[in-house]
């Protein structure tokens, strides 16, 4: 039988001037996610839409979420197979196609992990485990579009 994990966020509206939305003009796409005892995420939409480019937008968290997960899945297989990571920075992108209506859908996203692993670190074999991370990651797993990985995996260097 599965298991079941429920998960909750609050998102709270803060982009009212005054009018509210009495024109595509005049309000701001500012809010904020809240999680309980955990800090706030500010948001907007992408700068495309009118949004703040220095607040997170539903996107980019996307993305985040994404690479997040397919991290978080491949640092437990390693540990697990002995294998020692000591670097993890991913570089991923998405692709989102905006239709004329207005109406859109993202396309794909790459995951682009650049993995550095101790000395003497069998490489073939930290590369392979992150196909296993792949098709055990939850968030992946529930996309209608396809998300890919392409790993750099590069063992330290000598002391």
């Amino acid at each position: 039988m599965p298991k079941e994990h429920r998960y909750a966020a609050s998102l709270a509206w803060t982009g009212n001037r005054g009018t509210g939305t009495s024109a595509y003009t005049a309000y701001d796409r500012a809010h904020v996610i809240q999680v309980a005892g955990k800090p706030l995420i500010p948001g907007s939409s992408d700068p495309a839409f009118r949004g703040n480019p220095a607040r997170y937008n539903p996107e980019e968290l996307l993305v985040g979420s994404l690479a997040g997960c397919h991290m978080l899945w491949y640092l437990h297989l390693c540990s697990t197979a002995g294998i020692v990571v000591t670097e993890y920075v991913d570089r991923a992108e998405g692709t989102m196609i905006e239709e004329a209506d207005g109406s859109g859908r993202f396309t794909a996203v790459v995951l682009k992990p650049e993995v550095t692993v101790k000395l003497g670190t069998d490489v073939s074999k930290a590369r392979e485990l992150h196909a296993a991370a792949h098709n055990m990651c939850f968030i992946p797993n529930s996309m209608n579009f396809p998300v890919a990985h392409e790993p750099t995996i590069r063992a330290e260097a000598h002391p």
